[in-house]
């Protein structure tokens, strides 16, 4: 019986971290549906899951961007501003989707609410100036109070005073950042258990109620991510090779969006885009800078990710939130999405900082956060199905623009 247990855990170990997270969703139900009342002792499990991503978050966010861009190549090369701002304004265009399926869709989450905070700004002149009040809080003041806007300011601002810095402070900062990726990774690893315990407490405290959520939550997010991907691509490519656009997209879903959704990285998919770009004929000195820095910017599901799931929080709160206000979101999830890659969940570990605009506290995002990783089987997969897909897309068109 022994051997048999220690041959069970070793290939339950052994799995994709995506099967673990699906054992633990269905362990968690089976739970909460013989045992209402052991699946709630083990709520303790998804509160120390949801507090080590509090703990982490921010100094993540910090050092992200501030080594994204202080690390970043200097290039003169002209051909590549088409495709950058081909990149730019697609993640824009995701995030002006998910807020336009948001208010069509509204989608309110069971929270625990009891002695969180969440102080609501009375419009857009009250988000922009509390919002320019929390750009100029204290470093060390934002890390502990969990002020997101505050550290993406802080941290593009470092990262611009250091792009001219010796190469040995940039290595330094790049180190310090993978190190804190690394520990996020550890913490991700810990995902099935947290999860676990999140869904197990859930179902036992709210019943199926939960789940109907979570599955209209995965419609909003998928429904905004195939209208980017069969919609907006493409029109966005007609206009600029002013030709049927459908054929390259399908290509582009086939042979890359098909293979990302199953590894769930942009950067491991990122030999797959070269050898689809080599097949269809693209510029080498193109496609072998464009599909590496999409990988790094071209976030469009992060960014559809982020504000759906913000938009959640608040509708969860009854934060009436008007149209423009909204909008503002949608520019904070662009800037945001363009810091969330490699690593993992990232796009869901910055959702505190789209929150923030609208006075949710930290306690209450984490737990959206949290809700993020329950439906990130689904989610996280078609988040870099399209964000890999799209960059052999958008090099292919800025490819065309240039030899025109």
């Amino acid at each position: 019986m022994a051997v048999a247990n220690i041959s069970f855990f070793t290939k339950l170990k052994s799995t994709s971290l995506v099967s673990q997270i699906v054992f633990s969703i269905f362990l968690g139900i089976f739970l909460a549906v013989i045992s209402p009342d052991t699946a709630k002792s083990f709520s303790i499990l998804g509160s120390l899951f949801v507090s080590a991503l509090k703990a982490v978050a921010p100094i993540l966010v910090l050092l992200l961007v501030a080594s994204s861009i202080a690390n970043q190549k200097t290039n003169s090369d002209a051909e590549l501003k088409p495709i950058i701002g081909l990149y730019l304004i697609g993640t824009l265009c995701a995030a002006f989707v998910a807020v336009v399926l948001s208010f069509l869709f509204p989608t309110a989450l069971t929270l625990d609410i009891v002695g969180a905070s969440a102080n609501p700004p009375q419009g857009l002149g009250e988000v922009l100036s509390t919002l320019a009040f929390k750009v100029v809080e204290n470093p060390i003041s934002a890390i502990a109070n969990g002020n997101f806007i505050a550290l993406l300011a802080w941290g593009i601002g470092l990262g611009f005073s250091l792009k001219h810095a010796n190469e040995h402070t940039k290595t330094t900062m790049h180190d310090f950042s993978e190190a804190i990726s690394s520990i996020v990774r550890i913490v991700i690893r810990f995902a099935p258990i947290g999860i676990f315990g999140l869904v197990a407490n859930t179902i036992a405290t709210t019943g199926f109620a939960a789940l109907a959520e979570y599955s209209q939550l995965v419609f909003v997010l998928l429904s905004s991510m195939l209208i980017i991907a069969l919609v907006i691509n493409p029109i966005i490519v007609f206009l600029i090779m002013k030709k049927n656009p459908y054929p390259l997209v399908f290509t582009c879903l086939r042979e890359s969006g098909i293979t990302a959704f199953f590894t769930r990285s942009s950067a491991a998919n990122i030999p797959v885009n070269m050898a689809l770009c080599k097949k269809l004929n693209l510029h080498e000195d193109t496609y072998s800078v464009s599909i590496p820095l999409g990988a790094t910017i071209n976030m469009a599901g992060a960014a559809i990710t982020i504000t759906v799931l913000t938009l959640a929080a608040a509708n969860s709160l009854n934060i009436d939130i008007d149209f423009g206000t909204a909008i503002l979101l949608s520019v904070v999830a662009s800037v945001s999405a363009c810091g969330a890659s490699g690593v993992a969940g990232g796009s869901l570990l910055l959702i505190p900082l789209a929150c923030s605009l609208f006075g949710i506290s930290n306690d209450i995002a984490m737990q959206v956060v949290a809700i993020g990783f329950i439906i990130g089987v689904i989610q996280d997969s078609a988040e870099t199905a399209l964000n890999s897909s799209t960059d052999v897309v958008f090099s292919a068109a800025a490819s065309h623009h240039i030899t025109k």
